[in-house]
């Protein structure tokens, strides 16, 4: 009975677009590549619209880690929420330390 529900755990959170930890669920099969480094990430999905008027500045702003990754994952107002097929958990995790990381950019300018 136990292993029943955590089947249906396993199938409900890869149908929500969510994998529990060492499921292995929620990846595509060959899926897998290198990850990005975060400087790139945020240069060619997030550097779009942060920082060019479209939407907040988030470097220099000391932003939490969980913020970022909650975020990113569900989306938030115009922004829309990123699969872990478009950007994966290990380089989400990387990108949001950065950000977090990060120094104020004086060429960036947000809403």
């Amino acid at each position: 009975m136990a292993r029943r529900a955590l089947s249906g755990l396993v199938a409900a959170a890869t149908l929500s677009g969510f994998a529990l930890p060492g499921s292995g669920q929620g990846m595509i099969a060959g899926a897998a590549s290198p990850a990005r480094p975060p400087e790139k990430i945020y240069a060619s999905t997030c550097g779009h619209c942060h920082g060019h008027n479209v939407g907040p500045v988030i470097r220099g702003r000391q932003l939490p880690p969980a913020l970022v990754l909650a975020i990113v994952r569900r989306g938030q107002g115009a922004m829309p929420a990123f699969r872990q097929t478009e950007i994966s958990d290990q380089e989400l995790k990387a990108l949001a330390q950065w950000i977090q990381a990060s120094k104020a950019d004086p060429k960036e300018h947000g809403q």
